[in-house]
């Protein structure tokens, strides 16, 4: 795996997907403080305790860093940035049984475009899979020789 380069200068400054979501009865937005521990656990429980790690620490952010994916008052999905580091995407994840449904494409969009109405020319995708996905859906390029990243001397429990 390795990282991904976004030119967020590129992107269309176009929020037209929160409308084709809320059309699907879903809501694409901010948590508030109340919701922390509710979003930090399902993250935990649907994917990692890592995830849960970094999302705890971009909703603790200020300005708040985090998207949910919000439908009948539940949580299915959710997108985080400067999270693990200043200027890096992620990490994102929508409910399995929520997906094909553009709610992933989303929560980037929701995430990326924040962060270029924070000053940000770029944003670093962070040891992605999914790479086709990303150049598809914001023009992501691979960045060269960057296999395990910042992640190289990540402390990890035996």
């Amino acid at each position: 795996m390795s990282d991904m380069l976004v030119r967020l200068y590129e992107l269309s400054d176009d929020w037209g997907f929160l409308a084709q979501q809320e059309n699907l009865g879903i809501t694409i937005r901010k948590p508030i403080g109340p919701e922390k521990h509710v979003i930090v656990d399902w993250v935990r429980e649907k994917f990692s305790d890592a995830w849960a790690s970094e999302t705890d620490v971009a909703i603790s952010n200020k300005p708040v860093t985090c998207f949910v994916a919000v439908k009948d008052n539940r949580v299915i999905g959710f997108a985080c940035s400067d999270a693990t580091a200043l200027g890096f995407f992620g990490p994102i994840g929508v409910d399995g049984s929520c997906r094909g449904k553009g709610t992933g494409k989303a929560l980037l969009l929701a995430c990326l475009l924040d962060m270029k109405l924070r000053g940000y020319g770029y944003a670093i995708i962070g040891q992605t899979g999914e790479v086709e996905f990303y150049a598809r859906a914001v023009g992501a390029v691979e960045i060269p020789d960057s296999s395990q990243g910042i992640w190289k001397t990540w402390v990890k429990r035996d």
